[in-house]
């Protein structure tokens, strides 16, 4: 069944039709909502709020852009408050071990795999680029996220953000910048 024969079908109440659209975007949502939140835990309650808010406004989408972009706006919208939210209670955030958790995780070696040098390596990477991300301004979070780690092109993003083209590319360019900034700490990584 397509998507817009399911989102028919929800309209129309069908909560099977609901669970079938919830399995098709719910590790994009997650993926998203931890990009922009660097927090695991809330990234799950950020998309749980994302379906709650999807399934209560089901009939307000009027279908004049695509599901994915309405989906996105919201995600980007409740993390959006989630930060919000966060600011208000917490005055620091420390990144420091955010991203140890892979210590216990128990892996198979195959000979195709890489070795645990250039796993450790890689591992080490995407904590410093999953730290900067957090780094960064919340609005070039969202253009990275939406850019470069859900593939979106500049209208969709554009449609996603409510901001102009033009606005979405110098934003992207800046946030590239601010990226390259704060990685510049960890260029030995990179070499």
């Amino acid at each position: 069944m397509n998507e817009a024969e399911l989102i028919k079908k929800c309209k129309n109440g069908d909560r099977n039709a609901f669970g079938e659209l919830v399995t098709m975007y719910q590790s994009k949502v997650v993926n998203m909502s931890y990009s922009l939140l660097s927090n695991r835990e809330d990234a799950f309650d950020a998309a749980q709020e994302v379906f709650l808010r999807v399934y209560r406004g089901l009939d307000n989408f009027r279908e004049k852009s695509s599901f994915s972009t309405w989906i996105y706006r919201i995600t980007t919208n409740v993390c959006s408050d989630f930060l919000r939210k966060r600011q208000r209670t917490i005055s620091t955030i420390s990144v420091s071990g955010a991203y140890d958790d892979d210590e216990d995780k128990e892996l198979e070696i195959r000979d195709s795999a890489p070795t645990p040098e250039e796993y450790a390596q890689a591992n080490e990477k995407q904590r410093a680029v999953m730290r900067a991300l957090s780094e960064i301004k919340h609005e070039y979070r969202e253009i990275i996220t939406l850019f470069d780690i859900e593939g979106m092109n500049y209208e969709e993003i554009s449609d996603v953000l409510k901001i102009p083209t033009g606005t979405v590319k110098s934003r992207l360019n800046r946030a590239r910048g601010a990226m390259r900034k704060k990685l510049s700490e960890n260029m030995e990584l990179f070499e």
